[in-house]
């Protein structure tokens, strides 16, 4: 935990229990152990100040801000040891594709195997098999998390119910007040979302993306959807993620652009996650005709784009002019 990172509601930051741990170590140690084990409500630490911090110079509007959630210690210690146990079996519960937070995957991997794909696609010229590459654009994903259906998706992976008690208390009894001016608001409280610096939002919102992706693989199974292949002996990809950025793959027909707008729009439905269609792009392999590039672009409702550009920072096509991509 870093010493001043984002102090509490309180003003202390975690340096001042770091520089202090010798005296007050035996009661905060209780204190969390209490309410790792139910024997206390975590509402009593679980108060959140927001903060607005500007995006641009001369802000106007409301979007024109970032909102930084300021929990205290307290919260971050008990948090981040639940994140902790969260991690030892992360691997197990969600799938590969995603890359984000799991021991042992790198956030490389997932750009290695993105322009490895992009690149086939963009020099696949001749074949009947026409292919598509779908960049999602994710409306302010961790604000839209149904609690619900985040707790479902835990019963469904199996754990047990006083870890999922445990982590709803974590997300739902939290109250929120807002500083402006120097000045606090009144505290509110949230029906849905996850807070934004959090130790355990990162590991809760791969767990809401089991959703669409546990939708893909019924479709691949049953057949409706199709992923792309690199090579004939290689693996079918369908998706990637890392956290919120996502980027799907799929052959370019009319029945695979309406099958992945159903899965997206099932998934919105329960989740609460939705896509900004507006922002999002697909990219079509080299070999697809104007007029199936259209239909499907229509279909999906998203823009087209002849050059992918950058996927997790890094870029996806690599021509003769290196300076501009690196």
């Amino acid at each position: 935990m870093r010493a001043t990172k984002a102090p509490g509601e309180d003003g202390f930051p975690a340096l001042f229990f770091q520089k202090l741990w010798h005296i007050f170590s035996d009661e905060v140690s209780s204190f969390c152990l209490q309410q790792l084990n139910g024997e206390m409500e975590v509402s009593r630490v679980n108060y959140t100040h927001i903060v607005l911090i500007p995006k641009k110079v001369l802000p106007t509007d409301l979007s024109h801000f970032r909102s930084i959630s300021l929990c205290n210690v307290i919260y971050k210690i008990m948090a981040r040891t639940i994140a902790n146990r969260f991690r030892g079996v992360l691997a197990k519960c969600i799938d590969k594709a995603q890359s984000a937070f799991v021991p042992g995957i790198l956030i490389s991997d997932n750009a290695l195997i993105a322009y490895e794909i992009l690149n086939a696609l963009n020099k696949k010229r001749m074949g009947r098999k026409r292919l598509m590459a779908v960049k999602l654009d994710m409306s302010k994903s961790y604000d839209r998390v149904e609690w619900i259906f985040l707790e479902k998706t835990m019963e469904r992976m199996g754990f047990e119910s006083c870890w999922i008690n445990l982590i709803m208390q974590c997300i739902s009894t939290v109250s929120y007040s807002v500083i402006l001016n120097g000045q606090i608001g009144n505290s509110f409280y949230p029906s849905r979302g996850l807070r934004q610096g959090d130790p355990l939002s990162p590991f809760l919102f791969l767990i809401c993306g089991e959703g669409l992706f546990s939708l893909m693989r019924l479709a691949q199974r049953e057949e409706h959807f199709r992923g792309v292949k690199v090579s004939r002996s290689g693996p079918q990809i369908s998706h990637l993620l890392f956290t919120d950025d996502c980027i799907l793959f799929g052959e370019a027909t009319e029945r695979g652009a309406g099958q992945l707008k159903r899965m997206l729009r099932d998934y919105r439905s329960c989740s609460g996650k939705q896509v900004n269609f507006d922002k999002s792009t697909v990219f079509f392999s080299t070999n697809t005709t104007e007029a199936v590039k259209e239909l499907i672009t229509r279909t999906l409702g998203v823009r087209r784009s002849n050059d992918p550009k950058r996927y997790l920072g890094l870029p996806n096509m690599v021509g003769r002019k290196k300076n501009e991509a690196f």
